[in-house]
């Protein structure tokens, strides 16, 4: 067995039963009798983003791990929101390049650029303006319909906090947080 195969192994046994608890916890009986239907992010978030300029807030499911530890895959929804400002710190749904959108967060404004990065991404950055903001995250829904609002100033504090904890320990963190989901 390889270095990096047994700690992986070793990491799940050890942590088995906060995983087993995060399953129950996050179990949704309706979740079998609801069918899904999925639509690529090419046709989807183009529809999103005239409605959120149009003014109305629209509910999406995340698709992706760049988020983690904050939203996770399918599992949560964000509420998107027409924005009048953007601050450090906010999760933002992007137009990055034509046709290419990332939900990130905020990390760096200076004027009218922002520098993006997603929570569970600890290298790599994406940059875009003011105008290339097409909604502003204002509500994290879990499932079973628990709702963690944006602006919350617990949930503030804990995404400042992950922002500044050294590259080390993000990582050995996620790497706990995906061996226990």
């Amino acid at each position: 067995m390889k270095g990096r195969e047994f700690i992986n192994r070793a990491a799940r046994w050890l942590l088995s039963p906060w995983r087993k608890a995060k399953a129950q916890r996050y179990a949704d009986p309706a979740a079998d009798t609801i069918q899904r239907k999925e639509l690529p992010n090419e046709v989807l978030l183009p529809l999103v983003s005239q409605y959120v300029a149009g003014g109305e807030r629209v509910v999406i499911s995340v698709k992706g791990y760049s988020m983690r530890p904050f939203l996770e895959h399918l599992r949560d929804k964000v509420e998107l929101a027409p924005w009048t400002d953007v601050q450090v710190g906010d999760a933002v749904l992007a137009e990055i390049a034509a046709g290419h959108f990332v939900l990130h967060r905020v990390i760096c404004r200076e004027g009218d650029h922002l520098t993006l990065k997603g929570d569970g991404n600890l290298r790599g950055v994406e940059h875009c303006t003011l105008a290339d903001v097409r909604g502003l995250v204002t509500k994290y829904i879990r499932p079973g319909g628990h709702v963690l609002l944006a602006s919350d100033p617990q949930l503030k504090r804990k995404i400042n906090l992950w922002r500044k904890l050294p590259y080390g320990v993000r990582r050995v963190y996620l790497f706990l947080y995906r061996q226990t989901i």
